[in-house]
């Protein structure tokens, strides 16, 4: 500990009385003849933390006049037939004569900052927030001739994985009005299935990239941890943090990736990565060889990820099926027993919740990276018009959050070993295996929630929904979702006349191998034709 001044500021507010509130809220007792110390030690630290807090914040630089915000406006009702927009802009490089994204457009989930741009974050649990900074993503989006369109509608402060809970109403799903998009990055999902952009940023947390591709019918990749870094965007759990890109293709996919892929040395969940100009040629799967692409590659359905109760067996016919089709392409495919997977969403729900509830009211501690202060203020304190404004999903993460931290304190540190125990697990397998595959999903996009859904009608529109997703958020490895087939709906608006709704799997890769990843479903995509299956 460093003490540079025993001085304290006229006008102090640190008493005795103050240490003795600290003491019982610690359960701890000082004795009487040491309380003055350690009530000047307080008071010296409260005069120390106000001149910090009184410097100016330092916040990565925009340059507004290359990257200059156009147009920024709420869309109306006509623009915007899905739900799906959160707020429109028109954002390009005056530099930018080529470059990878050049002529593509892009919306970013609304969880991604864009300084003088609304970030609605999906919820009126917090109102008024506008960034100061871009998101490294945007600017790496723009430096390679991308044309920024807007933010796209997220999830209820990303905690939702299916599209009714949005404070700026529900997204539908584009090919049914009245039935999820998949969340928590569902306007993302929408607007690139409608070809409204050629691609988005989405961020996953659990699935939140993945979700809303399966239900969408796109492609959604969730890489590595910490291979896009993370600067500029609002986050759930920094360990489970991702931001993915999502596209219509395999092959638009690993283009968005090499634009925007590579540590930007101020966020640390990407301090493992390559530097931008290191980053492997995603694109080069265009090169891939017409006749059996795939020769002498190893594939394996994890076997528990088919054990979820919630799995329609529709989904898992529907998944074989597109998983013969590799061998078809040269690979071989077998099954490999991963017991750990079953309890995955478990392990991840001690960290998302716990690691969450504890971010959202202490802040983020022991990162390096750049914490939007603007938005921190806004979440913690909370007070009851923020609880009052929350969704289902928003509380529940505070109530079972604060509940852990009273009756299971060491819960997040040994979901976080588990976590570990996760990934070496399917590390294993991978040392067998090139590609592992699951089921995206255990069933196809459910209704929407009726408007006066009570918490539990709400919730249980996705139960068991993530049980194949969130596990990769907690070990890391890149995960594509492709999509294989169209299936009817079984509940709903949609039920009479027949509407069908897509199915998607899982392409699993070793850590930084996002290449063979794309390979497989790249080949796949080239030979198949997913909407007739």
């Amino acid at each position: 500990m460093s003490v540079f001044s025993l001085d304290t500021s006229q006008g102090n507010p640190v008493t005795a009385k103050t240490v003795d509130k600290l003491c019982s809220k610690l359960g701890v007792t000082i004795e009487e003849k040491e309380k003055e110390d350690y009530r000047r030690l307080l008071a010296v630290f409260h005069d120390a933390s106000e001149q910090l807090m009184a410097m100016d914040d330092y916040v990565p630089p925009v340059d507004e006049e290359r990257f200059a915000r156009a147009n920024i406006h709420f869309p109306e009702k006509e623009q915007n037939s899905h739900g799906a927009w959160a707020w429109k802009c028109s954002i390009v490089d005056k530099q930018a004569k080529d470059g990878k994204l050049h002529g593509k457009t892009f919306a970013l989930k609304d969880n991604v900052a864009v300084k003088g741009v609304p970030m609605l974050l999906g919820t009126n649990f917090i109102k008024g927030f506008v960034p100061d900074c871009d998101a490294t993503a945007v600017t790496r989006i723009l430096e390679a001739g991308g044309h920024i369109m807007g933010k796209a509608v997220c999830e209820n402060m990303c905690m939702s994985a299916t599209s009714h809970s949005s404070g700026t109403g529900v997204v539908d799903n584009p090919f049914a009005k009245g039935y999820s998009a998949g969340g928590s990055s569902s306007g993302s999902g929408v607007l690139v299935a409608l070809g409204e952009v050629d691609g988005a940023i989405g961020a996953d947390q659990g699935g939140s990239v993945r979700v809303p591709a399966a239900n969408c019918g796109i492609v959604g990749l969730k890489p590595t941890f910490g291979l896009i870094p993370y600067t500029g965007c609002g986050s759930n759990e920094p360990t489970n943090d991702h931001l993915g890109p999502m596209t219509r293709t395999v092959l638009e996919n690993a283009v968005f990736l090499e634009a925007i892929a590579g540590n930007d040395n101020i966020d640390d969940r990407s301090f493992a990565a390559p530097s931008p100009s290191k980053v492997p040629p995603y694109s080069s799967i265009r090169d891939l060889a017409k006749d059996q692409p795939l020769k002498g590659k190893k594939f394996a359905v994890i076997t528990e990820s088919l054990s979820s109760p919630a799995l329609d067996p529709r989904v898992v016919k529907t998944f074989r099926t597109a998983i013969s089709k590799f061998v078809e392409l040269g690979a071989t495919v077998d099954e490999v027993s991963i017991p750990i997977h079953s309890k995955g969403a478990a392990i991840w729900t001690g960290v998302s919740k716990m690691g969450g509830f504890l971010g959202k009211t202490s802040g983020q501690f022991g990162r390096r990276g750049h914490q939007m202060l603007g938005l921190q203020s806004l979440i913690h304190p909370m007070g009851p018009e923020n609880w009052n404004e929350g969704y289902s999903a928003v509380k529940n993460v505070y109530l079972n959050g604060l509940y852990a931290v009273e009756k299971f304190p060491l819960l997040l540190a040994k979901a976080t070993n588990l976590s570990r125990q996760l990934r070496d697990a399917y590390d294993a397998a991978l040392e067998k295996y090139d590609i592992l595959l699951t089921p995206t999903l255990p069933y196809v996009a459910t209704s929407h929630a009726a408007p006066d859904a009570t918490p539990l009608d709400q919730i249980a529109k996705q139960i068991g929904l993530t049980f194949n997703t969130a596990p990769f958020n907690q070990s890391g490895h890149p995960v594509l979702a492709l999509p294989i087939g169209m299936l009817e709906v079984l509940e709903g608006p949609g039920v009479a006349d027949g509407v069908k709704l897509p199915v998607s799997m899982q392409v699993i890769g070793k850590w930084w191998d996002e290449t063979t990843v794309y390979e497989a479903s790249h080949a796949w995509e080239m030979n198949n034709d997913w909407k007739e299956m």
